[in-house]
């Protein structure tokens, strides 16, 4: 695969990525009413995401309500929170940053050791934002199977398990990943060249007389 035809495939994969995160942080179901056990309600569906939480009847109805205040929500949902602002934020700088150093475009075609470097520049942002993404759906996941399995007096049909967004979560952590490693494999040639050069030892031009 070509330089940019690789790169043109991290960001897309990048790309992809970042709007699954999108999705991920707006969707409600990070986690959902769990119905293991014997009595099983089906009347009604509850979902829980970072900035609300949802009751959805049999009948199709969906009522949602967002979180009251900010300060009296769990640790671990702030935590969510900031992560996935960070990511988003990142990922979109890293947008910006990758179309510029992609050599597919028309920007900085005149300098391309810079353009490979802005390209880097992009893919490290992305493998940042795939790593926030990482770190709070997983965080968020390991709550919900620690209230899940934890001695309480809450029947199992009425406790929480893993909700829709969080497979979106890390299937877009993995796409960021990827795309921000092909991305980085931009480094520019000249500089891989002059760095084995340096690693090379010198031939000694000192002469022996006898």
């Amino acid at each position: 695969m070509g330089g940019g035809a690789r790169e043109l495939a991290g960001y897309l994969a990048a790309l992809a990525g970042w709007m699954a995160a999108l999705a991920a942080a707006v969707l409600p179901q990070w986690r959902q009413s769990s119905y293991a056990g014997d009595a099983i309600i089906t009347a009604v569906g509850l979902h829980e995401g970072l900035w609300m939480s949802c009751a959805a009847q049999s009948t199709g109805q969906v009522q949602c309500r967002l979180h009251d205040s900010l300060l009296s929500l769990e640790v671990h949902i702030q935590t969510s929170r900031a992560l996935m602002v960070i990511s988003l934020l990142l990922g979109f700088f890293g947008i910006i940053v990758s179309v510029v150093g992609m050599k597919c475009t028309k920007v900085g075609e005149e300098d391309p050791v810079t353009k490979s470097r802005i390209a880097v520049a992009g893919g490290v942002l992305f493998l940042l934002s795939g790593l926030c993404t990482l770190a709070a759906v997983s965080l968020y996941a390991t709550q919900v199977t620690h209230e899940f399995f934890r001695e309480s007096t809450i029947p199992m049909n009425a406790r929480y398990e893993f909700g829709s967004a969080l497979f979106v979560g890390w299937g877009s952590s993995s796409l960021s990943l990827l795309g921000g490693s092909l991305l980085c494999c931009s480094w520019p040639a000249k500089e891989r060249r002059a760095q084995q050069y340096h690693r090379q030892p010198q031939p000694s031009t000192a002469r022996e007389y006898v």
